[in-house]
């Protein structure tokens, strides 16, 4: 009798593990189990959503999806795991898939018995869309305050230079002086910055029309006006989903694009790679702009976008402002990611559906 209840409790203990397993293999949530830093399984799921297979995952460290600055807290967290027994807090991160692309993901790691060891159980759930919102709404509030700022002082700054402009002109038909050009130059200098100033505060969005734009076709354009300064960079270019178009203000992307390659280009002193990718995805155009140059301070990389802030000496900024002001106004965003000595990489997204917004 008591043989017989104790195999029935054994087969209940099995079926019930069995009916566990199936429930985290077939989750939509992202679950690998980890001891210390080897993956000692992962839910289909998981394989598909990290864009790798079972058999490649299976026995990896799992520190290599993470990025390196997140690196130290991570292998805190797992310690404390196969030490302890209470669940890690809920951290988000971004990690790094195995094709290279990045994610924002919720973290959550709570210890558990994988067979006969201690082991975490690790659940990564996808926020990207979620973060996308949250930076777009961040970011077009950054935007309008800087504008409406900007724009003030553009104004207030402009209009003693425009009358101190007409009183040089009248004494330069007085008397002729070298210095009088120099200053007049000058004073053209400093009225077209505030008119550029003006013009990414409070861009005229009647003033263009709304066209179909190819970017692959574009992109390819715009390369060719850095031909003279592209002897001592290698250039890659992959851009696919050529059939997919947007509908924009073509020259402002123009200019937003050139002001990204030749920020690019800067950076690395004319040596080293750009990479430029185009590809569809989730109804976004995925636009990167890559380069091997100095990088930008992790620090720095909030202020980036905002006038008269620029990591080059004689830079206004105003070339990265234009670029966040068109791409958020036809309804996209741009993420940052940059390794000081390694390089930048500016990803800009954008709505396929964008008519309504550039139009409103």
């Amino acid at each position: 009798m008591k043989s017989k209840n104790y195999n029935g409790f054994y087969k209940t203990i099995i079926e019930d593990e069995t009916i566990y397993r199936q429930i985290i293999e077939y989750s939509v949530e992202t679950i690998v189990i980890h001891a210390g830093h080897k993956v000692l399984y992962i839910n289909e799921s998981g394989a598909k959503f990290l864009r790798g297979t079972k058999e490649a995952l299976l026995g990896a460290n799992v520190l290599d999806i993470f990025l390196e600055d997140s690196q130290p807290m991570i292998i805190e967290r797992i310690h404390k795991g196969m030490t302890g027994t209470e669940p890690a807090e809920l951290v988000e991160q971004t990690i790094r898939r195995l094709d290279g692309t990045l994610v924002d993901v919720e973290l959550y790691c709570h210890p558990v018995i994988f067979g006969d060891q201690k082991a975490i159980q690790s659940i990564f759930r996808d926020i990207t869309k979620r973060k996308q919102s949250e930076r777009r709404l961040n970011d077009k509030e950054k935007l309008a305050s800087i504008g409406q700022i900007a724009a003030g002082i553009a104004h207030e700054v402009k209009n003693p230079l425009t009358s101190v402009k007409g009183f040089l002109q009248l004494l330069k038909e007085t008397q002729s002086h070298p210095y009088l050009d120099t200053m007049e130059a000058e004073l053209n200098k400093a009225l077209d910055t505030l008119q550029n100033l003006l013009q990414v505060a409070k861009p005229d969005l009647l003033e263009e029309p709304i066209v179909p734009i190819d970017f692959c076709k574009e992109l390819t354009s715009l390369m060719l006006l850095f031909q003279e300064r592209l002897y001592n960079v290698e250039v890659e270019l992959l851009l696919t989903d050529s059939n997919m178009i947007i509908l924009g203000k073509k020259n402002l992307f123009l200019k937003a694009f050139f002001n990204l390659l030749k920020n690019a280009l800067e950076a690395m002193n004319n040596n080293g790679i750009i990479r430029v990718e185009h590809y569809y995805e989730d109804n976004m155009i995925h636009i990167k702009v890559s380069d091997t140059g100095i990088g930008i301070p992790k620090n720095k990389i909030k202020m980036l976008g905002t006038p008269f802030f620029s990591s080059k000496s004689d830079g206004t900024g105003m070339g990265l402002t234009q670029v966040f002001t068109t791409i958020e106004d036809h309804g996209g965003m741009i993420r940052v990611h940059s390794e000081v000595g390694k390089g930048t990489t500016f990803h800009v997204q954008l709505p396929i559906n964008v008519e309504q917004k550039v139009t409103d």
